[in-house]
């Protein structure tokens, strides 16, 4: 997940030292299902069998764990990491090849980047009808409650967090990829794998920026709320508001900004 390089570095301004560095590591993951590729994720190595899964959710391709007979990793030309990762799906006739695989490759910034068009990954999902409520003040811990695992990125200051957060704020998974579609893909994978979706007691908590991508992603898994430190974008606003999650964002203890579904969230008291 993590590489050492030797890099010069300017402490006075004037003369540059060498020294060594870590810097996350960026590698890129075929996925195929049934044997056909269809994406390729610039990722950072590491639950790659996670990553898939939830790729495949977030693409309708599958619901449960139950869809998925298989997700097989292949070895790189060195033999050594795996580069490739093929998933069995027990019912491969809901697969569709044309319509699934990516023309370019999805990087690390943007999974919808390279698309075949924007329309063909714009799939109708149910919308998210949970009673599920919780207090800011549990949303304004979580930023804290993140940061205290986010090893990646405390060594590197690269790596992007997704964190999965139960009702009573409580942390019950982290992951961390140089990008944050992939750290979210790995995410809810892993939530996927495990038999627990819909999430629909749940929070996802993003250290950066909330794109419309995220959002689906999270509507796929059935998310009520997705919280974040950084921005939204006015597509991610849009799509919140018509699904029906909750969107709070630029979190900072008790201060944050809800862009929809404010009636789940509780003041101070429960109010």
């Amino acid at each position: 997940m993590i590489r050492t390089v030797t890099i010069h570095r300017f402490t006075d301004g004037t003369t540059p030292e060498p020294c060594a560095d870590e810097v996350v590591i960026e590698e890129p993951l075929e996925i195929r299902i049934e044997g056909t590729p269809v994406a390729i994720a610039m990722r950072t190595p590491g639950q790659d069998e996670e990553l898939a899964a939830g790729w495949m959710l977030s693409e309708g391709i599958v619901n449960s764990a139950a869809d998925i007979a298989a997700i097989v990793p292949r070895p790189g030309g060195d033999g050594q990491r795996a580069a490739m990762v093929d998933a069995m799906l027990r019912d491969p006739a809901r697969f569709d090849a044309a319509r699934h695989r990516r023309s370019l490759v999805t990087n690390a910034s943007c999974g919808l980047c390279g698309a075949a068009t924007v329309d063909q990954v714009m799939r109708d999902f149910a919308n998210v009808t949970s009673q599920f409520c919780i207090g800011a003040d549990l949303l304004g811990a979580m930023p804290a409650l993140l940061s205290a695992q986010q090893g990646a990125f405390r060594r590197t200051g690269g790596a992007h967090a997704c964190g999965l957060f139960d009702a009573t704020g409580k942390l019950i998974a982290l992951r961390e990829d140089v990008g944050r579609h992939n750290a979210l893909d790995k995410l809810l994978g892993r939530a996927l794998l495990d038999g627990l979706l819909p999430l629909s007691q749940h929070v996802i908590f993003l250290s950066g920026r909330v794109s419309f991508e995220m959002m689906q992603k999270a509507l796929a898994a059935g998310v009520p709320v997705v919280a974040a430190i950084g921005a939204p974008s006015s597509l991610a606003i849009d799509l919140a508001q018509k699904s029906g999650q909750t969107l709070v964002a630029f979190i900072r203890r008790a201060t944050m900004n809800v862009y929809a579904g404010v009636e789940r969230l509780r003041g101070a008291g429960g109010q």
